[in-house]
């Protein structure tokens, strides 16, 4: 017999947008009962293991107070736990990797650490129930209201039936969408539809942005080279069109100019760490693969305590683009998983038999796989970087043509005035199952409309992840870090406001003044609507 549970908001998804969502509406004085699939919580942070991508103004502004307690807390834990070098500890905006790609560059349990301890006090008081790992596999739907939602422990397969006032659905590929029949857009749209000048002239619905199975590695004495992967050949063959060579090596598509680049992997370089500047507005960062996204540098800690630096891979040599792996049956997407992996560990491979090396050789049989950094036996993330969701048909979506610079020009983003807060990252799409390469285009400083959030027809259910009402294009640049992050939290907020008021999110969105008043709130709280005069795109 299946345990119920009744709870105000049901969060499924324990990433980053689900993070924020119940900590928005704990905060607002509602029970949340939280269900993640993975042993840790924090999604693209933690549990796909990627350093934050971020805007080169988060510092001073462009993020809300929540995500800033986040970024805060991650500096703080290394300060507290870490032996730092003097230098470093003085840093008022430490990054433990000092990565190229962001401001802010960490190990996966760190983040991991600092939103447990964000949701303690909850869990605590009893106001949190956190179920994982777990995943939602049915749901009571009664005409447009989400009555249960069926949740399947995966440790003991035991079940349960929890029941919510509001549903967010902040899962990494929109989970909740069929589940509950919620109306909902995959891969391209078509021109027609959006007036989208980077669409396709007919709908692609299975053309999706490539996966990646992210993993940690350091350069230490010894031979650490693993076990030729079971596809390796396979992967070994495989040539892209648009590639300029084999996806397995150092060279690949120049995402802004298409042209094939040469990358530079050379481990433990002599570079300052204190000297990387983070700023993709100047230069992407990824010509130095070692540097681009590295989680720890050895110079910033006491001399000895890390034998090497670690960094992590999320490189395109890794991006799964062969096929879809979502709206399929499952297993086929886990088939479809596995090759993923297997092209992930198959890259690692290459590096360490085949890679140039330092002495002209081949291979770099130092590298070695961080099973300890991902939390995993295999040493591969425990999930895999989703770049693309289901996308809810919401009663505002997104278009290139509101965010584009190329269309946009001088005149800025689109003006939402519903807006729950702000976000930016250039229009970034990886290739993409169709054989696309990339679409990487400068967009605008942009608002997270409402609207986007509340499907057109069900009135109980919202979306807090990259589920949103955006297209695949706009999903480019919609689906980062703190983006995400300021999407759960304001559907955290509006699940909470409504059951306060005793309205529906489509009835809130209808009434000019109860949206300025739930944008006041926001405000309150730390949200930031829209952005400060003469931030431009790039």
């Amino acid at each position: 017999m299946s345990e119920k549970l009744d709870t105000d908001i049901l969060v499924v998804g324990g990433g980053l947008g689900g993070v924020a969502a119940a900590l928005a509406a704990l905060e607002a004085g509602r029970n949340v009962v939280l269900v993640e699939q993975y042993e840790w919580l924090g999604g693209q942070l933690t549990s796909q293991g990627v350093p934050v991508d971020e805007h080169p103004w988060i510092e001073e502004f462009g993020a809300t107070q929540r995500y800033r307690r986040l970024r805060q807390g991650i500096r703080d834990y290394y300060r507290r736990h870490f032996p730092l070098t003097d230098r470093a500890r003085s840093q008022p905006f430490l990054t433990p990797g000092a990565g190229s790609v962001s401001k802010l560059c960490s190990e996966p349990r760190v983040g991991v650490a600092v939103i447990e301890a964000m949701l303690a006090p909850w869990l605590s008081a009893g106001k949190l129930r956190l179920l994982k790992p777990a995943v939602a596999f049915a749901a009571d739907v009664d005409g447009d209201r989400v009555q249960a939602v069926r949740v399947r422990r995966l440790g003991d397969a035991s079940e349960l039936v929890v029941a919510a006032k509001y549903v967010v659905d902040a899962t990494e590929t929109g989970e909740l969408l069929p589940l509950t029949g919620t109306e909902y857009v995959t891969g391209f749209e078509s021109q027609e539809e959006t007036g989208e000048p980077s669409a396709p002239l007919v709908a692609e619905p299975d053309n999706w942005q490539a996966l990646s199975v992210c993993f940690a590695v350091d350069h230490v004495d010894g031979d650490h080279t693993i076990d030729k992967p079971a596809q390796y050949d396979h992967w070994r063959a495989v040539r892209p069109h648009f590639w300029g060579g084999p996806q397995l090596g150092l060279t690949s598509p120049n995402p802004r100019t298409l042209e094939p680049a040469p990358r530079e992997f050379v481990p433990n370089g002599d570079d300052d760490p204190l000297a990387v500047v983070a700023d993709q507005s100047k230069a992407p960062g990824d010509l130095n693969l070692w540097v681009y996204r590295r989680l720890a540098a050895r110079k910033l800690f006491t001399p000895g305590f890390y034998s090497s630096d670690i960094t992590l891979v999320n490189w395109p040599s890794i991006d799964y683009f062969e096929a879809p792996v979502v709206d399929v049956a499952p297993e086929v997407a886990e088939s479809r998983l596995e090759d993923a992996r297997q092209l992930s560990l198959s890259m690692l491979y290459w590096l360490q038999t085949e890679a140039p090396n330092a002495d002209g050789g081949a291979g770099l049989r130092g590298l070695r796989l961080r099973p300890d950094v991902m939390g995993t036996v295999d040493g591969l993330a425990q999930a895999p970087y989703i770049r693309e969701s289901r996308r809810i048909r919401a009663l505002t979506t997104v278009t290139e043509n509101d965010v584009s610079m190329a269309i946009r020009g001088d005149r800025g983003a689109r003006k939402f005035a519903d807006s729950v807060g702000i976000g930016m990252y250039r229009i970034d799409l990886h290739p993409s199952t169709g054989g696309d390469n990339y679409i990487d285009v400068p967009s605008c400083p942009f608002q997270i409309p409402l609207g986007a959030l509340i499907p057109q027809r069900m009135r109980n259910l919202l979306a807090g992840n990259k589920n949103i009402g955006t297209t695949h294009i706009t999903n480019g640049c919609y689906r980062l870090h703190p983006v995400e992050w300021n999407i759960g939290e304001a559907a955290g907020a509006l699940a909470a406001t409504c059951i306060d008021e005793g309205v529906t999110p489509h009835q809130l969105h209808e009434q000019t003044n109860r949206v300025a008043d739930f944008q006041r709130s926001l405000e309150s709280q730390g949200v930031e609507l829209d952005w400060p005069a003469g931030v431009t795109g790039y």
